[in-house]
């Protein structure tokens, strides 16, 4: 039992050194998350080096470690967080020092007693929602403030100018050298959505075709369309960052190299609806198959039929990809325009193959494949032809 914990904790701390590594190679190879936390990183400690040399080196401030840790603290993910976050980080440090400095001059500078007073008081003024994540600040001020023994008026001054000299330099730091701007993620969860819908819809026909699907596989397509819905939340939260990265932030009106802006949010209205059919398709097909089946399978000929349906509806989200990736767009659109035909053929021999069904029991099965996979081949074509139109648009622009 012992070797074999052993075992699996070397293979843990195996598996953790691998990752930091291809984390490191990421961020030296390539732009990206890995690198802007490494930036990011880099600023905050650089923001603290000069609010120390400049407080405690030059100033020769009492308690210069109030400027660093404030401008530490201040290297936000967003220009905007980092303001925001200097306001809220001044206001619980002037609470948090005057407080201290009253404890200690009730207590007649009893460290003990002053402590008893003034941390329960100001841990529970850091709750306040409106304080953030900066409502802790207060109760450390005042914890510093006590220890370092130091209560006057004159005193209680210099640690304010101390934590205004950090949080200039930190917010200063954020927001003129490399601003953050949150772009790259809104790209990449967008293109994850029509690459992970075209690997389940080939997967999809694929079982289809082969007529040896099963209850599990029915399953398993259902849950990766569920899955979906995890993507689109992704996406709304990466909209959010984009939005929160561009308030104050000059890295929007410098130039500067970077990724494009991303796509209008009627994006995500479209993939949003997309995964709602592609959801209602698997689970229709999870509801035919088992030997508890709950519908009634439409037949052998429909579903062969439906899954090349299905092929060309995974080709309209792999020429989308293309038209999101940017790269070969003449390409891209020859192949959407390709897959957009030869899709409505293809739904024009299933339909007809739906009007042969004699089982009423298989025609309702068969009727909402049909409905769902029409409006999510709607769905498609009019994302892709709003992305060209679009860059169309664009092009004309910047003639």
């Amino acid at each position: 039992m012992a070797k074999a914990r052993g075992t699996a904790a070397w293979r843990w701390l195996w598996w953790e050194v691998t990752a930091v590594g291809r984390t490191v190679r990421t961020a030296v190879r390539h732009s990206g998350p890995e690198r802007d936390t490494v930036v990011q990183s880099l600023k905050a400690a650089g923001a603290a080096t000069v609010a120390w040399a400049l407080t405690g080196w030059w100033l020769n401030a009492p308690l210069a470690l109030m400027a660093p840790w404030t401008a530490l603290a201040l290297v936000d993910a967003t220009v905007y967080r980092s303001l925001r976050s200097g306001l809220q980080q001044l206001v619980v440090i002037v609470l948090g020092a005057l407080f201290a400095s009253a404890a200690m001059a009730a207590t007649d500078g009893s460290t003990l007693g002053a402590m008893l007073i003034a941390l329960p008081v100001m841990t529970l003024a850091g709750t306040h929602r409106r304080l953030g994540a900066q409502g802790i600040y207060g109760a450390t001020t005042a914890l510093f403030v006590i220890t370092y023994g130091a209560y006057s008026l004159t005193e209680v001054g210099h640690r304010l100018v101390e934590t205004m000299i950090g949080a200039v330099i930190g917010v200063a730091v954020n927001a003129l050298i490399l601003p953050p701007v949150h772009l790259r993620n809104v790209h990449d969860q967008l293109r994850r959505l029509p690459r992970e819908s075209a690997e389940l819809l080939r997967t999809m026909a694929e079982g289809l075709r082969g007529g040896e699907w099963s209850a599990a596989d029915a399953a398993g397509w259902h849950d990766r369309a569920r899955r979906l819905g995890q993507v689109l939340k992704a996406l709304a939260s990466a909209r959010q960052w984009t939005a929160e990265s561009s308030r104050f932030n000059p890295g929007f009106r410098l130039r500067r190299t970077g990724p494009p802006p991303p796509p209008p949010e009627k994006a995500d209205a479209v993939w949003e609806r997309a995964a709602d059919h592609l959801t209602a398709i698997t689970r229709t097909l999870s509801g035919a198959s088992g030997e508890r089946a709950r519908l009634t399978t439409p037949g052998a000929g429909f579903l062969r039929r439906y899954a090349d349906l299905a092929d060309e509806a995974a080709a309209l989200c792999e020429a989308e990809a293309g038209l999101l990736a940017g790269h070969e767009r003449a390409r891209a659109e020859k192949r959407y325009h390709a897959a957009r035909r030869r899709s409505q053929e293809l739904y024009d021999g299933l339909a007809d193959e739906f009007r042969r069904l004699d089982d009423p029991a298989a025609a309702a099965a068969g009727g909402e494949l049909l409905v769902e996979v029409k409006q999510l081949l709607h769905e498609l074509t009019d994302f892709a032809r709003t992305d060209m139109s679009g860059e169309r648009e664009e092009e004309q622009r910047t003639r």
